[in-house]
């Protein structure tokens, strides 16, 4: 099993950055899938951005391409996702998820393991 825990959220402006973390539990974190997941009030999950276990393969929403990035230390069992030229519309609670699937998926049902949330609010 997998335990994760977020942090780094907050409030930016409008353009700004932030780096989100999210460092898990468990002896096998290397070997999960691990992705980053957003919720905006009265909105569905939405899928954000996928690493494989090597971290050879990503993938990423399309309204965030370019702009968010995601990066994993195995060592430090700790997957991150850094946000840059931040929009109002990111703002979101931003999850960290696991699966251990072995595909850098975009659905919320393939992922078995999730974190409490972190609140990123991007005002304008």
């Amino acid at each position: 099993q997998v335990q994760l825990v977020e942090s780094g959220g907050g409030l930016v402006q409008a353009g700004g950055s932030r780096r989100l973390s999210c460092a898990a539990s468990g002896r096998t974190f290397s070997r999960y899938v691990m992705g980053w997941f957003r919720q905006a009030p009265g909105k569905e999950r939405e899928f954000v951005a996928a690493m494989s276990w090597s971290g050879g393969s990503t993938v990423y929403a399309d309204s965030v391409k370019g702009r968010f990035y995601i990066s994993r230390d195995n060592a430090k069992n700790t997957v991150y996702l850094q946000m840059i030229s931040l929009k109002p519309e990111d703002t979101a609670v931003y999850y960290c998820a696991a699966q251990g699937a072995g595909t850098t998926s975009r659905r919320v049902s393939e992922y078995a393991y999730w974190g409490q949330g972190t609140q990123v609010t991007v005002s304008s």
